[in-house]
């Protein structure tokens, strides 16, 4: 398995625990449809969470959060779009960002930006 990916996935969990201590319900990870994907999919209440999940080791590249571009934004709004007409029952939607940054496998920062327009 490559660093990245081994960042991420760490980052989705960290993430993951987060919400949990939160008050969330957890939905789905990694939930595909066709060639989409949305890292956490999480209730709180009446509403529906489509929340990405940014990770980085360190910061020589930017912040997390930065690396979030227009195409991954229509990619969430496209999933949404499919789990809400396989589930119907949620009328309430809303997109988030959780940007953490890990050193040596231990959180450092955990940045939440909710409800994120696009």
């Amino acid at each position: 398995m490559n660093d990245n990916k081994t960042t991420g996935q760490r980052g989705e969990e960290l993430a993951a625990d987060w919400l949990l201590g939160k008050g969330y319900q957890i939905l789905a990870r990694n939930w595909r449809f066709r060639h989409w994907e949305v890292d956490i999919i999480a209730a709180k209440g009446r509403c529906l969470h489509f929340i990405e999940v940014k990770t980085r080791a360190s910061l020589r590249y930017g912040r997390p959060e930065e690396s979030i571009t227009r195409d991954k934004m229509t990619c969430l709004k496209n999933i949404a779009e499919e789990y809400q007409y396989q589930h119907p029952e949620w009328q309430y939607v809303q997109f988030d960002v959780i940007a953490i940054t890990i050193t040596d496998d231990h959180l450092r920062e955990l940045f939440v930006i909710e409800d994120v327009y696009f």
